[in-house]
């Protein structure tokens, strides 16, 4: 399970956070993640309530935002709105997109206790 991994590397870069705004500790986390990121919010979740035990963020929630999967059409110049499995125009049904946003995994928010 590399969630595991992912929320450990997650609260590495929270608690640089917390210790540069000399923080007593975290309580909420914020990550928005595209379907195509690699990482299964479910997982990533689960992998949260292990990974933050003994940390400066060990009393915080974590909040996973899905962000969605965009395309523009190299044949039409559309942007639009795509399901993660079908990188497929709307507007004229090409083939020939570029993935916009859809594979991303951002830390977004972070609250800190001070």
């Amino acid at each position: 399970m590399h969630e595991l991994s992912v929320c450990q590397d997650l609260l590495m870069q929270v608690a640089t956070l917390a210790t540069q705004h000399q923080a007593q500790s975290v309580s909420l986390i914020v990550v928005r993640m595209g379907p195509l990121c690699g990482v299964i919010p479910e997982l990533l979740e689960q992998a949260f309530t292990i990974a933050k035990v003994a940390t400066v963020a060990e009393q915080a929630e974590l909040v996973v935002e899905i962000l969605p999967v965009r395309v523009y059409c190299q044949h039409c110049g559309t942007e639009s709105e795509v399901i993660p499995n079908c990188l497929i125009c709307e507007n004229c049904g090409n083939w020939q997109t570029q993935l916009l946003s859809g594979d991303e995994m951002l830390l977004a928010r972070v609250e800190l206790v001070t």
